[in-house]
């Protein structure tokens, strides 16, 4: 499924058990044969999604379905999912989070293989010295969007 909210622009996968994917960039979309639960967690995802964009949700509902990532990188979306709504942490804080204190590079590579961003929010995640840093590699379209969502994020949570 193909979402866009402004410039940024969604791409929506999901089996039976719930979301297994957001992507920023052009991905395939999934077969027209969806099953019927697959169906209705990718309709549940772009409810909430643009209630988000909208500004009136501050967490989802919709199921998760997390098919990859080691160990220590669904330590790390796990810990992601308990920052608040509004809020900030930086790399160590998260690694600390992850029962891998020393591990902050590591936060980075694993926030980088987040397969369900916004929903596992690691646009939450800054540098220790407060600056954007390590969204979609870096890169400025990357920053720009981390930079869009927080400043969403800012301006609804008051």
């Amino acid at each position: 499924m193909y979402l866009e909210f402004g410039t940024i622009k969604l791409w929506l996968r999901a089996d039976d058990e719930g979301i297994t994917h957001i992507d920023f960039i052009e991905a395939p979309l999934q077969d027209a044969k969806l099953t019927k639960m697959a169906s209705q967690h990718l309709t549940l995802a772009k409810e909430e999604l643009t209630a988000f964009f909208n500004g009136t949700i501050v967490s989802f509902t919709v199921p998760l379905h997390i098919t990859e990532g080691t160990v220590f990188q669904r330590k790390v979306w796990q810990a992601l999912q308990t920052i608040p709504y509004g809020e900030i942490r930086n790399y160590q804080e998260i690694a600390i989070l992850a029962d891998s204190p020393k591990a902050q590079r590591a936060v980075g590579q694993a926030n980088r293989k987040n397969p369900i961003p916004i929903i596992i929010p690691c646009h939450r995640v800054i540098g220790k010295n407060g600056k954007l840093v390590g969204y979609s590699g870096n890169s400025p379209e990357g920053i720009a969007i981390k930079n869009q969502l927080l400043s969403l994020e800012r301006s609804t949570h008051k």
